[in-house]
């Protein structure tokens, strides 16, 4: 593992105080700083009123599109700052016009938010849904990807999933993207669970368009998350499907004209407190190290999955040539959910995943619900330990 001053990380995590938590594929420890933040903005709220308060803080909160243009390899006009990954990823898709026969590809492993809206456009707008099938390792096919792309001129996305929320896979996101720039294919990435484990380029990745929350692997408030929009796409004018008149200028009675960026996708009113929060937690986990984050979480995941297979009875279900910080599994005998309520009253916080979740990899792999693990740069071996003795002992 990378070097992490894990005393500093722990001293400024005071949950890790309360509870061995497991669960970053949910919702994260926040900091102190970022809980700092946050009271720190409602208490100024508080004493000098919403509107004031935001006028007083406009440079640092201004600065939060800085933090995460740095974060993904953007600038800071392609970024827009929503509530969470689901609205940042839905105002991108429904802005995309499609006509009836133009076909999406998506991947095995897609969430269901996203399958669902998949869905609701084939339904309303004759779009045909097209799923990639998966290599013998359970990622994206790339061949098959390639012959689906090759084959049909009425491609009109790429949309997956780069990290699933179960099953520890890490799809080729990457060569994904490199696949759709040669077909010409616009591009949608879902890296809800990839922001703040793994490092992201959106220049590297090629896509056109990237959903990402705050609450799970960088540790800042729920209610957070952001969107990225290639300026070639804001350049050419899409139209969010749903504006107000921060999104856009009313300049005549019968004409507006929409911002030049990408906050075009935000609407006027919106919580300036989590937004300060988010704004740290990425500063906070750039100034660690996206690497070496990765690293050290990485590292703690592979050691539980090691010591979980040890254990008599247990069953691992992760796939992919590469895991992530995200650990599935299930104990013979125990149900996933009784057992993550047993071991919250242990204050050991793991979770389960409904086969809904992902249903057409739960589907082809006949999965019941599973537990899922997620430790991240915080947690210890010894908290991995106490896990794996706790489940043992079931």
């Amino acid at each position: 593992m990378s070097e992490i001053d894990i005393e500093k990380i722990r001293a400024d995590t005071p949950g890790v105080g309360h509870v061995n938590h497991l669960l970053a594929c949910g919702s994260s420890l926040m900091p102190q700083q970022v809980i700092d933040a946050l009271a720190d903005h409602h208490r100024l709220e508080g004493q000098i009123g919403g509107y004031e308060a935001h006028a007083a803080r406009l440079d640092s909160l201004e600065g939060v599109y800085d933090s995460v243009a740095r974060l993904i390899n953007a600038s800071p006009t392609e970024i827009a700052l929503v509530e969470n990954a689901t609205v940042g990823w839905a105002h991108a898709f429904y802005a995309l016009e499609f006509e009836p026969g133009d076909r999406i590809l998506t991947c095995e492993a897609e969430y269901a938010a996203n399958y669902v809206a998949y869905l609701q456009r084939e339904k309303r707008d004759g779009i045909v849904i097209d799923v990639i099938p998966s290599d013998e390792a359970g990622a994206i096919d790339l061949d098959a990807l390639r012959s689906m792309t090759a084959k049909s001129d009425r491609v009109k996305l790429i949309s997956i999933t780069w990290i699933p929320t179960n099953g520890g896979l890490v799809n080729p996101a990457a060569e994904v993207g490199a696949i759709a720039k040669e077909h010409g294919i616009t591009y949608l990435l879902d890296a809800c669970q990839a922001a703040g484990q793994t490092p992201i380029d959106v220049e590297a990745l090629q896509c056109d368009f990237l959903s990402a929350t705050g609450r799970k692997f960088l540790r800042g408030p729920r209610g957070t998350g952001f969107l990225y929009v290639r300026q070639s796409h804001l350049d050419a004018g899409i139209e969010p499907a749903i504006i107000d008149h921060y999104g856009a200028d009313w300049v005549a009675t019968d004409r507006y004209q929409l911002r030049d960026d990408a906050r075009r996708f935000e609407t006027w009113e919106n919580s300036y407190a989590l937004r300060a929060g988010l704004g740290v937690a990425v500063d906070y986990a750039l100034d660690v190290g996206i690497e070496a984050i990765q690293d050290r979480a990485w590292g703690l995941a592979a050691s539980l999955r090691e010591k979980i297979s040890q254990i008599s009875g247990a069953t691992l279900f992760d796939l992919g040539h590469q895991k992530c910080a995200i650990v599935t599994f299930t104990i013979e005998g125990q149900d996933p959910y009784e057992l993550a309520a047993t071991l919250r009253e242990q204050k050991i916080n793991i979770g389960a995943s409904d086969p809904e979740s992902t249903l057409l990899d739960s589907t082809a792999r006949k999965l019941s619900p599973l537990n899922r693990a997620a430790p991240h740069y915080f947690n210890t071996e010894e908290e991995i330990d106490q896990l794996v003795s706790s489940l043992a002992a079931l």
